[in-house]
């Protein structure tokens, strides 16, 4: 048995995770490419590193660099799921209820699966590879069970579940898709007022932090360095430029990162 596979057998979570995250990858391949990856990075910033600082103990970071580096590319898979999960929900809403029109219009679910995989962006991949194994000879209800499986979203499984539990039931598949988009807005609806609320104090530390600050700073050092006769190097005006820089960077991210991923 090979190191990757005993690795691959470890995190046993990783086969659904690969799946969920549209990677062909199988786990052993996987992890395989994710190591040679992490050794090829630290081989560079240790050739980068050793060239401008020329010391033997330099060598010794390089454990802890792969370390870091591998479980950092390890996460890729949780990282793409986390970015289509956020890219459903932005269409969710508009696509359940073109299912619904769809469907109330007397159109078969067929055919109103193949009609919503050519309209959506990134729904659309979800309901084709529906389509394609029931082109395939896979029962219907087969092959939404399989997609359940493998959807990284937790709004769209419910969505396929809906549809899944009425052909087997026999009940009105529009009426089920109502209620369960009912509750996707209005869960949505909370979730951009509790962003709401989140965003003022972030405004706040933002304009204090990030703008008043800086600014105020630069101005006062400015000022004393004029009357101390003391010449401001352009290198730490730069330093002073890069940092607020910096901070404004991660203040942007943290505000993007916190926006509620919907369309409404």
């Amino acid at each position: 048995m090979s190191f990757f596979k005993v690795l691959a057998r470890n995190m046993p979570d990783l086969k659904l995770k690969l799946a969920q995250a549209r990677i062909p990858d199988d786990p052993e391949f996987y992890v395989k490419k994710t190591f040679s990856t992490a050794i090829f990075l630290t081989i560079g910033l240790m050739i980068v590193a050793f060239t401008f600082i020329k010391k033997p103990g330099v060598l010794l970071f390089a454990p802890l660099i792969f370390i870091f580096a591998f479980f950092y590319f390890l996460r890729y898979a949780d990282v793409k799921i986390e970015k289509m999960k956020r890219q459903i929900n932005q269409e969710i809403i508009f696509a359940g209820r073109f299912l619904i029109i769809e469907i109330e219009s007397g159109v078969p679910l067929y055919d109103a699966f193949v009609n919503l995989s050519k309209h959506y962006e990134t729904l659309g991949p979800f309901f084709n590879e529906i389509v394609g194994k029931v082109n395939l000879g896979t029962p219907m209800e087969e092959a939404i069970n399989e997609a359940i499986t493998t959807t990284p979203s937790p709004e769209l499984r419910k969505l396929m579940w809906q549809v899944l539990n009425s052909m087997r039931t026999g009940a009105d598949v529009a009426d089920s898709l109502n209620a369960v988009i009912d509750q996707t807005v209005r869960q949505q609806q909370i979730a951009v007022k509790e962003y709401g609320r989140k965003l003022n104090p972030l405004a706040m530390f933002y304009m204090m932090i990030a703008v008043i600050v800086p600014s105020l700073g630069t101005t006062v050092l400015i000022v004393l360095a004029t009357f101390l006769g003391f010449a401001m190097p352009l290198p730490f005006l730069l330093v002073i430029a890069g940092v607020v820089g910096f901070i404004q960077f991660m203040f942007f991210a943290i505000i993007k990162s916190a926006r509620p991923p919907m369309e409404i």
